[in-house]
């Protein structure tokens, strides 16, 4: 049975790709299978705020009769990650009331995911959340919007550097996006072929990256290496540069190259590669697609059953909606010292630390 209803949906925190074609599917299936009316509100919580809300409709979408939202990158809607949303809690509620919503589907991470969940428990909203992060840092979940895409933009990244490194002899120094974890240096490391994969969640020495180079020359004959370093990686113990705790001004990236000049006794050729936003970026994958597009259906689905305070979850290769309490309880998730992915890397004779420190 159709019941009429007035459901918003926004995005919150940094763009990636796929939010598009969540946006997509939630308009999608909530006007042909409910007959809803969905109203997206632009830049978040600001867009509350500002009580601005944009009537969306499926052919609305289409541009000269062309889908573009289920290949296009960062978000229609806007977003934003700052502002003061938690000291203006009741202006929001009465901007949600304003526009007479009858339920919300906020798509973020899980530092937005938790503020909107605190407004729709003091506003008392039916709300459900979608995952979306390049950090892949979202409890209870197996995959998340955006974090595929975000990953084979550094492979490429990657492939392009080798060869450039190998034609030179060159030591390539990548610094990725990850502040407090590590996933996406990790699975972008392995998958395209890195000798060196730093990460937060795991102590390392520079002794022992320059014996790790070392080994490849000596050992193996390699004149050239790749290392990825998530952004957020501390100072090593050994730091011979800096005793403070804190990233230097230089970057992360540029440290490791200088504190490996430092500590090698052979002249190398080092260059260092910031990505930066360039992994936010991009045309979402095929994997991105088929997550956000499952998302987007199942929210809308678990708003029709009159469900509230949930997470839509990729778990067992199947959706599930498990309690956003729960989620922010456990989130952010942090790459384990002991995971199977770390142990793969170090079977594939990758240094990821020191084993002796994890």
């Amino acid at each position: 049975m159709k019941t009429h209803k007035r459901l918003g949906i926004l995005t919150s925190g940094g763009d990636c790709p796929g939010l598009n074609a969540v946006i997509r599917a939630v308009v999608s299936h909530a006007i042909m299978t409910y007959d809803w009316e969905v109203l997206g509100i632009p830049y978040a919580t600001k867009g509350l705020l500002e009580r601005k809300a944009i009537p969306l409709s499926r052919h609305g979408l289409d541009l000269r009769g062309i889908d573009p939202l289920l290949n296009m990158g960062g978000t229609i809607l806007g977003s934003i990650n700052k502002g003061d949303t938690l000291d203006r809690i009741d202006e929001i509620i009465a901007s949600y009331q304003y526009l007479e919503l009858d339920a919300l589907i906020g798509i973020g991470g899980d530092g937005s995911l938790a503020i909107l969940n605190k407004l729709q428990i003091a506003g008392n909203w039916q709300f459900i959340a979608i995952p979306k992060t390049i950090d892949n840092d979202v409890a209870l979940t197996d995959r998340v919007v955006g974090f595929d895409t975000a990953v084979n933009t550094i492979v490429d990244s990657l492939n392009r550097l080798t060869f450039t490194a190998a034609s030179h002899d060159r030591i390539m120094i990548v610094e990725v996006m990850g502040r407090s974890a590590g996933h996406l240096a990790l699975h972008s490391g392995i998958a395209g072929g890195a000798d060196v994969i730093l990460i937060p969640e795991i102590p390392y020495s520079i002794q022992g990256i320059c014996e790790h180079l070392k080994e490849l020359r000596d050992n193996w004959g390699r004149r050239f290496a790749i290392l990825i370093v998530a952004e957020g990686v501390k100072i090593a113990d050994d730091s011979s540069m800096y005793r403070s705790s804190q990233i230097p001004n230089c970057g992360i990236g540029q440290y490791i190259a200088d504190e490996i000049r430092n500590c090698s006794h052979n002249e190398l050729d080092i260059r260092v590669s910031v990505l930066g936003h360039i992994q936010r970026g991009g045309i979402p994958t095929a994997l991105d697609r088929l997550v956000a597009s499952a998302f987007g259906k199942a929210a809308v689905d678990l708003i029709a059953a009159g469900e509230s305070g949930k997470m839509v979850a990729w778990r067992n290769g199947q959706v599930e909606a498990v309690s956003l309490d729960a989620v922010l309880a456990e989130s952010p998730l942090y790459v384990a010292a002991n995971s199977y992915l770390v142990d793969t890397a170090r079977a594939l004779g990758i240094y990821v630390g020191n084993t002796e420190e994890t």
